[in-house]
């Protein structure tokens, strides 16, 4: 019987496979998955292009990867803040100045998301499965019923207006994420450059915690 020679990598730097994925990252944010090149990624990690594909064989998977990457960053953090037991106005402040923080960072992190959910119908999937092992593990499992219960509570209190669960997480996320998914048209509308943009980032940070506080006030 023929033994089958056990593959082995061709090169034998240990830290290989995260700077892939870490150079994976950088170019499939900037460029989306259409765009992206597997030498132009073998370039930012260092690396030769067959270690590329020992690793993650292809650049659907690689590809694959780095989407769940970006969806678990934008929502893990989040998830832990809205399943705490904090007070509504504290999570508020929290998860805007923790997105705007955030999202400044990866700017092109939101419109990157949506392009490749609206262009690649499997990475609506993705998402979900992300979203689920977020919940999952978070110090809190069921964030959503722990938050439903505060927002239902604070209603009956007449502490705040009624609002679902859904509707709390859209608007609170849609308002942290639009500026950077957006930032094209913004610019443009508004006459920033990139120093404005910036400004008006810290600007928001105080700016949109009041206004969205103001909004759920009775």
């Amino acid at each position: 019987m023929v033994k089958r020679a056990v593959r082995s990598p061709p090169d034998l730097d240990t830290d290989a496979e995260a700077r892939i994925l870490d150079a994976a990252h950088v170019v499939f944010v900037r460029r989306g998955t259409a765009g992206a090149r597997m030498q132009e990624i073998a370039d930012e990690a260092g690396v030769n292009k067959a270690l590329l594909h020992y690793y993650f064989r292809s650049k659907s998977r690689l590809a694959a990867a780095v989407f769940q990457r970006v969806a678990r960053g934008l929502f893990q953090s989040v998830s832990e803040i809205l399943g705490s037991d904090a007070p509504i106005e504290d999570k508020v402040r929290r998860v805007v100045q923790l997105y705007l923080a955030q999202l400044a960072k990866a700017p092109y992190a939101p419109a990157y998301v949506i392009s490749e959910l609206n262009q690649h119908p499997d990475r609506a999937a993705q998402f979900v499965e992300a979203v689920r092992q977020i919940r999952e593990q978070s110090l809190n499992a069921d964030v959503l019923d722990t938050l439903g219960k505060q927002l239902r509570r604070g209603a009956r209190m007449h502490t705040m207006r009624a609002i679902s669960t859904p509707q709390f997480i859209a608007n609170l996320a849609s308002l942290c994420i639009f500026p950077f998914a957006a930032r094209p048209m913004l610019c443009a509308i508004l006459d920033l450059d990139d120093r404005g943009f910036t400004r008006f980032v810290e600007e928001r940070k105080t700016a949109l915690p009041e206004f969205f506080l103001n909004a759920l006030r009775p």
